[in-house]
């Protein structure tokens, strides 16, 4: 698990497992954001299992599954509202961590300027350029 930090307050990281949970909550994150559909790859740990290992550490857990490549406005904004109201830290995870950074992005665009939004993700490891388009136009709500 690569952790890779986007805000004071918000990392990401490619898909946790199990014994990650406890390493989290050792290291003072407070909610996990899961944006990986279950059953996306054989494997993968059910969102049932990682909430539960959650609540036995008192970490805030929520699923806000994302499809690969169909990334919706009512996700982007379920994201930004579970930034706002979850405890921090968080750490939000999918298969790579860029659908998480992607949510991150279009939220953040609203209130920062988007070449500010690109920057901070490419500091992280993710090239969002190809979102730029959709970046200038959250930025214009």
């Amino acid at each position: 698990m690569q952790l890779r930090q986007l805000t004071e307050t918000l990392s990401v990281s490619g898909q946790i497992d199990e014994a990650d949970v406890e390493l989290l909550a050792a290291q003072g994150f407070r909610s996990l954001i899961n944006n990986r559909p279950d059953g996306e790859a054989a494997g993968q740990p059910d969102s049932a299992v990682i909430a539960a290992l959650a609540a036995r550490h008192d970490v805030t857990y929520q699923y806000l599954p994302v499809i690969s490549g169909q990334l919706q406005d009512a996700q982007v904004e379920a994201f930004t509202q579970a930034l706002t109201t979850l405890p921090a830290p968080t750490l939000a995870f999918c298969r790579t961590g860029t659908r998480s950074t992607m949510l991150w992005a279009l939220g953040a665009a609203r209130s920062q300027p988007v070449e500010d939004v690109l920057r901070a993700a490419a500091a992280a490891g993710y090239d969002l350029d190809a979102l730029r388009p959709r970046l200038q136009q959250a930025a214009t709500r």
